[in-house]
């Protein structure tokens, strides 16, 4: 074999052959021997891009799914102890209330993240606040919300990093 090989899509930014990249949350940081896709080298990988790369001195057992790589020296992905969320209650028997914790899909990653503090209802149209700091939410209701991951989980917002 040729060591580990990361596999994932390129969400924004380029992914090249050089570069030095850092896993989040785990905070490992390696070098990027070689890019491909579809079984042929590739000098740059652009979103939307399936990739698998090449990556010195690290092991498979040091990943996981959900991680995300991004360049250390530009803005690199971290683990967030917790996030704003807006959220919508599409179908729910009964009252979600503060501590409630579903389990979150965020591209791969898969965990369960706790209703921190719901902080303000609001319109699903307009966005406008329609509540603040209400007790609970319900089917059809929108939220913004506090969630805190159970495991460590890299989030990034879409004002930083737009798709």
């Amino acid at each position: 074999g040729i060591g580990t090989v990361p596999v994932g899509r390129v969400e924004t930014g380029v992914l090249k052959p050089g570069m030095v990249v850092t896993f989040a949350p785990a905070a490992l940081t390696t070098e990027v021997k070689s890019v491909e896709m579809h079984h042929e080298a590739l000098t740059e990988a652009v979103p939307g891009d399936n990739v698998g790369f090449n990556v010195k001195n690290i092991s498979v057992k040091e990943l996981r799914r959900g991680y995300v790589a991004g360049d250390s020296k530009n803005q690199p992905p971290r683990g967030a102890q917790d996030f704003t969320a807006q959220v919508i209650v599409l179908n729910h028997p009964g009252q979600i209330s503060n501590g409630y914790t579903p389990v979150l899909d965020c591209h791969t990653a898969h965990i369960a993240c706790k209703f921190a503090e719901i902080k303000e209802k609001c319109d699903r149209r307009t966005g406008k606040t329609t509540e603040e700091n209400p007790k609970s939410v319900k089917s059809g209701d929108a939220a913004i919300v506090t969630l805190q991951p159970t495991k460590p989980m890299c989030v990034e917002s879409f004002q930083e990093f737009p798709p």
